[in-house]
């Protein structure tokens, strides 16, 4: 196992929040994180689930108020799979993700997640920076509008950010055909079609 997939603050807190829920640019977000669960499963890499905590706050993010849990329709963790709670921005800081990550022999990370521009961009600039392999499934993450922007233009921007510098820009489709075995070819070389 070489690769390791890092599904970010995919978690009740900002369901608990109706409004920020509904400025969401995909609030169906836990279908293409748990496209992304699969397939890292069946391909036998790590799943490491974080989530954000802010403890003693009192608010949606304080573990006390029941919220800081993965939302109800993604694929739970299995047995084996860490889940991390930070209080950062990013999922290296406060937590062991680094130790957990060289001690499994993970060079590349899949990054996934809720607050494209936050949580997400800031582990996956990190993560390169640390010398990882990093995709961006940018179809597997979501945030709000902020500061005028439309939440699309956010993610926009985002990927003009990271793309080429911090990360692989992807999507869930172009990771899976990734991991498709190739087609049967014919004794002449050439590919059959289904």
């Amino acid at each position: 196992m070489n690769r390791a997939l890092l599904v970010i603050d995919v978690q009740e807190s900002f369901r608990a929040r109706p409004d920020t829920w509904a400025t969401l640019a995909d609030p169906d977000i836990a279908g293409p994180v748990t496209r992304l669960v699969r397939l890292a499963r069946t391909a036998g890499d790590l799943v490491v689930w974080v989530l954000h905590t802010e403890p003693g706050s009192g608010g949606v993010f304080d573990p006390e108020q029941g919220q800081v849990r993965l939302l109800a329709e993604l694929d739970q963790p299995l047995p084996g799979e860490p889940v991390l709670y930070k209080t950062s921005h990013n999922a290296f800081t406060t937590t062991n993700l680094q130790q957990l990550l060289t001690n499994a022999g993970v060079t590349e990370l899949v990054v996934s997640g809720i607050r494209t521009e936050q949580c997400v961009e800031t582990t996956t600039r990190l993560g390169s920076d640390l010398g990882y392999r990093v995709s961006f499934p940018v179809d597997a993450t979501t945030t709000n509008p902020v500061g005028g922007l439309s939440a699309e233009a956010v993610v926009e921007r985002t990927v003009a950010v990271l793309r080429d510098r911090f990360a692989r820009i992807t999507t869930v489709a172009e990771l899976e055909a990734e991991s498709a075995p190739p087609a049967p070819q014919q004794p002449d070389g050439e590919r059959t079609t289904a």
